[in-house]
């Protein structure tokens, strides 16, 4: 009898269950990833939130959104995949790299600490937009770099300013082919929003000041 009733009440405890872990899955990624207008029309929030880091840290919103989307294709809870032991079992992930910028524990702490926010998470949109927004902000500053050099940045931004300066890329090929797409996608968003974001200031107009 007592297993009878767990079977009768084991389906409504499954669908009281779904909601709650549906409702704690992270936000979907954008559908349309090579369209920059599309992305924020999809989500309207992040617009607005990249413009904030744009005036906080000075970094086009189209570089950000480029390397962005290289580290996490816009994943809220994307993470390094997990190595293998006997090519069999899940082993440790290579790094503590985490959320939509791929921030590492280490830095994503410096940035809390530097930029005076202790509360923000890496898989929240805002706070990881403006963590690329500071992070390579200063690598403006301690390699020298334009803020339209998406290529340079992301080196920077893959390698610590450190290795960007002792020019450790030089011998990943792979990253470099890598970086010079991040170029490519910056420069097709930067043509892009450069046709809608009139659009969308004037929707954060009726919200928000710019």
């Amino acid at each position: 009898m007592a297993f009878l009733k767990f079977r009768c009440a084991f389906p409504l405890l499954i669908g009281g269950i779904l909601p709650f872990l549906q409702g704690c899955a992270g936000p979907s990624p954008p559908k349309h990833l090579e369209n920059i207008c599309e992305i924020f029309r999809e989500n309207p929030e992040w617009y607005k939130e990249a413009n904030d880091s744009f005036k906080r840290w000075g970094i086009p919103i189209p570089v950000m959104m480029a390397i962005m989307h290289q580290e996490s294709r816009y994943v809220s809870d994307a993470r390094p995949p997990r190595t293998t032991c006997l090519w069999i079992f899940p082993g440790p992930r290579p790094s503590s790299a985490y959320g939509y910028a791929q921030a590492k524990d280490e830095t994503w702490e410096d940035y809390q600490k530097s930029a005076g926010s202790s509360w923000a998470d890496r898989d929240d949109f805002g706070d990881a937009i403006d963590f690329v927004g500071w992070y390579c902000h200063l690598s403006l500053k301690k390699c020298g770099l334009s803020r339209w050099d998406a290529r340079n940045l992301y080196l920077a931004y893959h390698e610590g300013r450190g290795g960007f300066n002792r020019r450790t890329y030089r011998k990943k090929g792979w990253l470099m082919e890598v970086a010079g797409r991040v170029q490519v996608r910056a420069n097709r968003y930067r043509n892009q929003l450069a046709s809608c974001e009139k659009e969308f200031r004037k929707r954060g107009s009726c919200f928000w000041p710019f």
